[in-house]
Protein backbone atom coordinates (compact mmCIF):
# COMPACT_ATOMS: atom_id res chain seq x y z
CA UNK A 1 0.00 0.00 0.00
CA UNK A 2 1.38 3.77 -0.95
CA UNK A 3 1.12 6.20 1.71
CA UNK A 4 0.06 9.52 1.10
CA UNK A 5 3.65 11.25 1.77
CA UNK A 6 5.30 8.37 -0.28
CA UNK A 7 3.08 9.96 -3.93
CA UNK A 8 4.01 13.32 -2.46
CA UNK A 9 7.86 12.23 -2.83
CA UNK A 10 7.59 10.82 -5.46
CA UNK A 11 5.50 13.64 -7.36
CA UNK A 12 7.74 16.40 -6.03
CA UNK A 13 9.29 18.40 -8.41
CA UNK A 14 13.27 16.96 -9.13
CA UNK A 15 15.89 19.60 -8.34
CA UNK A 16 18.16 20.83 -11.48
CA UNK A 17 20.93 20.16 -9.33
CA UNK A 18 20.31 16.61 -9.90
CA UNK A 19 21.53 16.89 -13.41
CA UNK A 20 24.70 15.42 -14.40
CA UNK A 21 27.50 18.53 -14.40
CA UNK A 22 25.13 21.08 -12.85
CA UNK A 23 27.48 22.21 -10.08
CA UNK A 24 26.77 25.53 -7.41
CA UNK A 25 28.12 27.66 -10.52
CA UNK A 26 25.80 26.42 -12.91
CA UNK A 27 22.81 26.08 -10.30
CA UNK A 28 23.15 29.56 -9.50
CA UNK A 29 23.07 30.62 -12.99
CA UNK A 30 19.97 28.54 -14.24
CA UNK A 31 18.13 29.98 -10.69
CA UNK A 32 18.69 33.55 -11.96
CA UNK A 33 16.92 32.75 -15.14
CA UNK A 34 14.01 31.38 -12.55
CA UNK A 35 15.06 28.02 -13.43
CA UNK A 36 15.06 25.67 -10.15
CA UNK A 37 13.53 22.37 -11.02
CA UNK A 38 14.01 20.09 -14.38
CA UNK A 39 10.44 21.02 -15.19
CA UNK A 40 11.01 24.26 -15.02
CA UNK A 41 14.48 24.15 -17.19
CA UNK A 42 11.92 21.65 -19.71
CA UNK A 43 10.25 24.98 -20.39
CA UNK A 44 12.71 26.55 -21.90
CA UNK A 45 13.28 26.26 -25.53
CA UNK A 46 16.47 24.72 -26.84
CA UNK A 47 17.63 28.22 -29.05
CA UNK A 48 17.63 29.55 -25.71
CA UNK A 49 19.79 27.60 -23.47
CA UNK A 50 22.24 27.21 -26.31
CA UNK A 51 22.70 31.10 -26.75
CA UNK A 52 23.07 31.11 -22.55
CA UNK A 53 25.30 27.84 -22.23
CA UNK A 54 26.87 27.21 -25.39
CA UNK A 55 27.22 23.56 -26.44
CA UNK A 56 26.31 22.85 -22.77
CA UNK A 57 23.05 24.37 -22.94
CA UNK A 58 22.15 21.86 -25.99
CA UNK A 59 23.55 18.78 -23.44
CA UNK A 60 20.92 20.65 -20.83
CA UNK A 61 17.87 20.96 -23.27
CA UNK A 62 18.25 16.77 -24.00
CA UNK A 63 19.06 15.54 -19.71
CA UNK A 64 16.35 17.55 -19.09
CA UNK A 65 14.31 15.66 -21.45
CA UNK A 66 15.55 12.59 -20.06
CA UNK A 67 17.94 12.10 -23.52
CA UNK A 68 21.78 10.94 -22.82
CA UNK A 69 23.58 9.06 -25.63
CA UNK A 70 26.89 8.77 -23.25
CA UNK A 71 27.06 5.00 -23.10
CA UNK A 72 26.48 3.34 -19.61
CA UNK A 73 29.78 1.34 -17.79
CA UNK A 74 28.18 -0.96 -15.55
CA UNK A 75 31.67 -2.90 -14.31
CA UNK A 76 33.45 0.71 -14.08
CA UNK A 77 36.78 -0.13 -11.46
CA UNK A 78 36.28 1.28 -7.84
CA UNK A 79 38.31 4.15 -7.31
CA UNK A 80 37.68 5.30 -4.15
CA UNK A 81 35.46 4.25 -0.91
CA UNK A 82 34.37 6.73 2.02
CA UNK A 83 32.36 6.59 5.56
CA UNK A 84 31.40 10.01 6.89
CA UNK A 85 29.08 11.02 9.62
CA UNK A 86 27.28 14.28 11.08
CA UNK A 87 27.47 15.18 14.39
CA UNK A 88 24.24 15.61 16.50
CA UNK A 89 26.07 18.51 18.44
CA UNK A 90 29.77 19.51 17.02
CA UNK A 91 32.59 18.11 19.13
CA UNK A 92 36.21 18.65 20.51
CA UNK A 93 39.18 17.08 17.81
CA UNK A 94 40.08 14.53 20.74
CA UNK A 95 36.25 13.38 20.85
CA UNK A 96 36.20 12.56 17.19
CA UNK A 97 37.93 9.30 17.70
CA UNK A 98 35.13 7.03 18.52
CA UNK A 99 33.65 7.75 14.92
CA UNK A 100 36.63 7.91 13.41
CA UNK A 101 37.29 4.08 14.29
CA UNK A 102 33.68 3.27 13.20
CA UNK A 103 33.98 4.98 9.96
CA UNK A 104 37.34 2.85 9.11
CA UNK A 105 35.24 0.06 9.77
CA UNK A 106 32.61 0.67 7.49
CA UNK A 107 35.24 2.00 4.80
CA UNK A 108 37.00 -0.95 5.59
CA UNK A 109 34.15 -3.35 4.99
CA UNK A 110 33.42 -1.42 1.85
CA UNK A 111 37.03 -1.97 0.35
CA UNK A 112 37.01 -5.77 0.83
CA UNK A 113 34.23 -5.41 -2.03
CA UNK A 114 36.38 -5.11 -4.67
CA UNK A 115 39.63 -7.07 -5.29
CA UNK A 116 41.85 -3.94 -6.11
CA UNK A 117 43.74 -2.42 -3.08
CA UNK A 118 43.71 0.95 -1.65
CA UNK A 119 46.93 2.99 -1.20
CA UNK A 120 45.82 6.16 0.00
CA UNK A 121 44.04 7.08 3.78
CA UNK A 122 42.01 10.17 3.87
CA UNK A 123 40.48 11.99 6.60
CA UNK A 124 37.88 14.46 6.24
CA UNK A 125 36.49 16.88 8.89
CA UNK A 126 34.15 19.46 8.64
CA UNK A 127 34.58 22.59 11.24
CA UNK A 128 31.17 24.48 12.86
CA UNK A 129 31.60 26.88 10.67
CA UNK A 130 31.83 24.53 7.58
CA UNK A 131 35.14 24.57 6.55
CA UNK A 132 36.60 21.42 5.33
CA UNK A 133 39.84 20.10 5.79
CA UNK A 134 40.78 16.90 4.21
CA UNK A 135 43.97 15.15 5.02
CA UNK A 136 45.53 11.94 3.18
CA UNK A 137 48.37 9.45 3.52
CA UNK A 138 49.96 6.82 0.97
CA UNK A 139 51.98 4.41 3.00
CA UNK A 140 54.73 2.31 1.73
CA UNK A 141 52.27 -0.62 2.27
CA UNK A 142 48.82 -0.51 1.57
CA UNK A 143 46.61 -0.72 5.05
CA UNK A 144 46.25 -4.74 5.56
CA UNK A 145 43.71 -4.67 7.78
CA UNK A 146 40.76 -2.11 9.58
CA UNK A 147 43.78 -1.51 12.87
CA UNK A 148 46.18 -0.11 10.27
CA UNK A 149 43.80 1.80 8.32
CA UNK A 150 41.83 3.04 11.83
CA UNK A 151 45.82 3.93 13.21
CA UNK A 152 46.37 6.12 10.32
CA UNK A 153 43.53 7.70 9.93
CA UNK A 154 43.59 8.70 13.73
CA UNK A 155 47.69 9.38 12.70
CA UNK A 156 45.95 12.21 10.24
CA UNK A 157 43.91 13.63 12.70
CA UNK A 158 46.42 13.86 15.12
CA UNK A 159 48.83 15.94 13.37
CA UNK A 160 46.28 18.93 12.86
CA UNK A 161 46.64 21.93 14.85
CA UNK A 162 45.38 21.60 18.72
CA UNK A 163 42.74 23.95 19.30
CA UNK A 164 40.61 23.87 21.87
CA UNK A 165 38.24 26.15 20.93
CA UNK A 166 37.75 24.49 16.97
CA UNK A 167 34.18 22.18 16.99
CA UNK A 168 33.75 19.72 14.76
CA UNK A 169 30.41 18.79 12.80
CA UNK A 170 31.10 15.96 10.32
CA UNK A 171 34.28 13.54 10.20
CA UNK A 172 34.92 11.02 6.90
CA UNK A 173 37.55 8.15 6.84
CA UNK A 174 37.94 7.13 3.22
CA UNK A 175 40.13 4.77 0.77
CA UNK A 176 41.68 5.92 -2.53
CA UNK A 177 44.48 5.28 -5.08
CA UNK A 178 42.92 2.12 -5.56
CA UNK A 179 45.10 -0.29 -7.71
CA UNK A 180 45.15 -3.78 -9.11
CA UNK A 181 46.81 -6.06 -6.87
CA UNK A 182 50.09 -6.72 -8.72
CA UNK A 183 50.51 -3.24 -10.02
CA UNK A 184 50.04 -2.56 -6.42
CA UNK A 185 52.47 -4.72 -4.91
CA UNK A 186 55.05 -3.79 -7.41
CA UNK A 187 54.54 -0.26 -6.79
CA UNK A 188 55.21 -1.06 -2.96
CA UNK A 189 58.08 -3.05 -3.75
CA UNK A 190 60.20 -0.11 -5.31
CA UNK A 191 61.98 1.98 -3.40
CA UNK A 192 61.18 5.45 -2.78
CA UNK A 193 63.91 7.75 -5.19
CA UNK A 194 63.12 10.58 -3.00
CA UNK A 195 63.14 9.40 0.28
CA UNK A 196 65.89 10.85 2.88
CA UNK A 197 69.10 9.11 2.28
Amino acid sequence: MVRPHEVDAFLAPLPVAKIPGVGKVMNGKLAALGVVTVGDLRALAQPTLEARFGRYGRRLYALARGIDDHPVVPDRPVMSVSAEDTFRDDLPLADTTPAIRSLAEKAWAASRKTPRVPRTVVLKLKTADFRILTRSHTPAHPPASCAELTDIALALRDKLPADDTTRYRLVGVGLSNFGDPDAVSVAAAQPDLFADG
